[in-house]
């Protein structure tokens, strides 16, 4: 030791154990670092040069690393979520504003059936409806019970087992529509076709597919599946102004609906889907085309046998020709002007009861008939009337 290693008074050791860091190696010599030597030329030595602590960090060159963030997939799922709550506000927002447009659910009713009047001859046949929808109410106890199913079957296979508004139908339909598959079909229920009757117009718009869906399931909520089957058989329109089953059973086939076949049943069930291109009356072959897909809508459904579905196919339903429906419509023109005086204001189905002899009043009509076409010229007529009475005073037939 020297005098050099002397600093007022204090004696410095001068380390010879510096830690590796400072060395410095020169052509293999090892010698202390500048900071771990004693300040040469000055009392006072260099003091070891303080290095700054650093914080221990990761990534290349010591940079502090980026905050790491969403995977692709994150960003998706992310976007997606808000976009879907979003929309489901929006569709939120317009249900509700479509649904102020309505009458206040507790106060919505199902508006009566404007009311129908039968004449029956005196046999209990029945001589014509008069009235707005061409045929009386009917039960679904009063029917065979393949009539509903029919309607089932082609309109809404799924009808006991949905809410009113069937996701799994509309998909169907959507998915048969593009593939073209079964022709064009559509993807409202029952339920839904009966609210459109009941208290919608008849545009497509998707303000009125709304009021349609809400309607929908109020009718759920408020009637049992029966009672919908039975209000929509009653209020369905069938063409040649003919509402409802009853009414379009007797115009087309001259029968009531609860007599029917399975193949008159499908024909009917097929007809609702479009009654003026579908009309047995005018085009015949469509309809019978449109029974048949019906009847195997059916069988396929376990609804009917596949022997009952055998026969439906092989003897088809016909249109009935209407006869004597001048004469005929002369007596119901009668009853309707004296009807007043009987019974006053109408306010349900009526069933009026006559004493025509609906064979007497078809022959005399083909006895009129006849005796015009070989008189007529002669006597310079070309019109004709019979009334027959009977001795009490009863109408037997107007011609």
């Amino acid at each position: 030791m020297n005098d050099r290693s002397r600093r007022n008074g204090e004696r410095r050791e001068p380390s010879f154990e510096p830690a590796r860091e400072n060395y410095e190696r020169d052509d293999g010599e090892l010698r202390l670092s500048a900071e771990d030597r004693p300040y040469r030329g000055g009392k006072n030595p260099v003091a070891p040069r303080q290095q700054p602590r650093r914080q221990k960090t990761e990534g290349r060159g010591g940079r502090r690393p980026r905050r790491k963030g969403r995977s692709f997939f994150g960003r998706i799922f992310y976007w997606g979520f808000v976009l879907g709550l979003w929309a489901v506000l929006g569709v939120g927002g317009v249900v509700a504003y479509h649904a102020a447009q309505l009458p206040p659910i507790d106060q919505l009713t199902v508006p009566k059936r404007p009311p129908n009047i039968a004449i029956l001859a005196a046999d209990g046949s029945l001589l014509a409806n008069r009235g707005e929808t061409g045929g009386r109410t009917i039960t679904l106890g009063e029917v065979p019970p393949y009539l509903p199913k029919a309607f089932v079957a082609i309109e809404d296979r799924r009808f006991y087992e949905h809410f009113g508004i069937d996701p799994i139908g509309l998909t169907r339909a959507v998915v048969n529509n593009v593939t073209k598959r079964g022709g064009v079909q559509g993807g409202s229920t029952l339920t839904q076709q009966l609210a459109k009757n009941l208290f919608l117009t008849q545009e497509r718009t998707a303000a009125r597919k709304i009021q349609e869906a809400i309607l929908s399931l109020w009718l759920e909520r408020t009637y049992t599946k029966d009672q919908i089957l039975e209000l929509y058989l009653n209020r369905v329109y069938f063409g040649s102004g003919a509402y409802g089953v009853e009414a379009a059973s007797q115009r087309y086939f001259n029968k009531s609906a609860r007599s029917v076949t399975i193949a008159e049943a499908a024909m009917l069930a097929g007809l609702v889907q479009a009654p003026s291109r579908l009309a047995p009356n005018r085009n015949p072959e469509a309809a019978e085309k449109r029974a048949q897909l019906v009847i195997s809508a059916m069988a396929d459904q376990g609804l009917i046998s596949q022997a009952s579905a055998k026969g439906a196919l092989i003897a088809p339903a016909e249109a009935a020709e209407r006869t004597g429906a001048g004469s005929v419509n002369y007596a119901a023109d009668y009853v309707m002007d004296v009807l007043d005086d009987f019974i006053g204001a109408i306010e349900g189905d009526v069933t009026v009861l006559t004493t025509i002899d609906t064979k007497l009043q078809a022959s005399a009509e083909t006895m009129l008939v006849e005796t015009l076409n070989a008189q007529g010229a002669k006597q310079n007529a070309s019109q004709g009337a019979i009334v027959s009475m009977a001795p009490d005073g009863a109408l037997r037939a107007p011609i």
